[in-house]
């Protein structure tokens, strides 16, 4: 693919497998700004290059701000020193947030295996009362 093929907003929307509005919705947000030829949209490669940095973002779970704050940087600057100091804070932020909510999940685990336990053993002490006494779980009836 060379710098100078143009795409359709359907061809890109395949390519990536995402909606039309999808791109349509970057675009009002300003993290793509596609030539107009009508009321038709001509995505460049520079296009597309910006929609896979910003699903590849988004993946990553860079807000669509930061994303745009990152095209800013470069678009006014075309230098990548101040954008890679940016780039490697957002990291930063990013991995201590995700780090959080590892340590979160941890403790919702231990909190879901104490109260499973605590459920398990007390239906083994209904039911074992039940086999004593003789009476039958209203399901099983």
């Amino acid at each position: 693919m060379n710098a100078s093929t143009i795409y359709s907003i359907g061809e890109i929307a395949r390519e990536f497998d995402i909606t039309t509005r999808s791109i349509r919705f970057y675009e009002d947000q300003g993290l793509l700004s596609p030539k107009r030829q009508g009321q038709t949209r001509l995505y460049t490669n520079k296009d597309r290059v910006r929609l896979k940095l910003i699903l590849r973002g988004k993946r990553l779970g860079f807000s669509l701000a930061e994303t745009k704050n990152l095209f800013d940087l470069y678009d006014m600057e075309n230098s990548s020193a101040r954008q890679l100091h940016t780039v490697l804070a957002l990291i930063d932020d990013k991995r201590v947030s995700l780090k959080q909510q590892l340590e979160d999940i941890k403790v919702l685990l231990v909190e879901l295996t104490n109260l499973e336990d605590r459920c398990r053993d007390e239906l083994s002490e209904i039911e074992a009362n039940q086999e004593v006494t003789g009476s039958v779980a209203p399901n099983q009836e």
